[in-house]
């Protein structure tokens, strides 16, 4: 019975030697783990942080509206100020700069937050775009306004792909549907939220 016995215990500790997570596989669960943990707090840094910018923008934005209504020039832009300009080029600086030295994180995360850069970055090139056609006279100046819209249009459209990226990473963190989109003109191209409430996880 001891032999049996001591058989039994010997064939088992072969058996879990082979089959048994090695430290190599411990260790490579424990990194995963880890890397969950942090893409988790990040991507909540991270919505935090781009509903903070979305209320930075919305002025600048309402204003641009005002400035080049629905991306035309030719539609009677209202009266705009050099000091209202300097405000949004304050907020724009300002929405840049916080999204500088972004960290590293998963794959789907990084994508959201790159696109959420380049569409802020892109916004402010929009203000400067328009700065400088205020400095214009004639043709010239409606060239440089419909380059100003273009270039808004595009960054609308580059941050509703991050705000749809951020949507989904949020969904698959488990903190449900977070709509963080900016107000896009009607027909402008830019990606809508979906239609589930906001938190809700399917």
């Amino acid at each position: 019975m001891a032999a049996f016995a001591l058989g039994v215990l010997l064939s088992g500790g072969l058996v879990f030697a082979v089959t048994g997570p090695d430290s190599t596989e411990r260790m490579a669960d424990q990194l995963r783990t880890q890397a969950a943990l942090r893409d988790k707090t990040q991507i909540k840094d991270l919505t935090a942080l781009a509903r903070t910018t979305r209320d930075w923008l919305a002025p600048v934005l309402e204003g641009l509206a005002l400035a080049m209504p629905d991306g035309d020039a030719a539609a009677g832009p209202a009266a705009v100020t050099s000091a209202d300009v300097g405000e949004w080029r304050e907020a724009a600086t300002a929405a840049v700069a916080s999204f500088a030295d972004p960290p590293s994180g998963e794959t789907a995360t990084n994508v959201a937050r790159s696109s959420l850069a380049s569409a802020v970055r892109q916004l402010a090139t929009t203000v400067d775009a328009y700065a400088a056609a205020r400095d214009l006279r004639g043709p010239s100046a409606a060239s440089a306004l419909e380059r100003a819209a273009r270039q808004r249009s595009d960054a609308l459209f580059t941050w509703s792909v991050g705000a749809t990226a951020l949507d989904a990473v949020n969904v698959e963190a488990g903190y449900g549907h977070q709509h963080v989109f900016l107000q896009a003109p009607p027909g402008d191209g830019a990606l809508t939220p979906d239609t589930e409430p906001e938190g809700h996880h399917p």
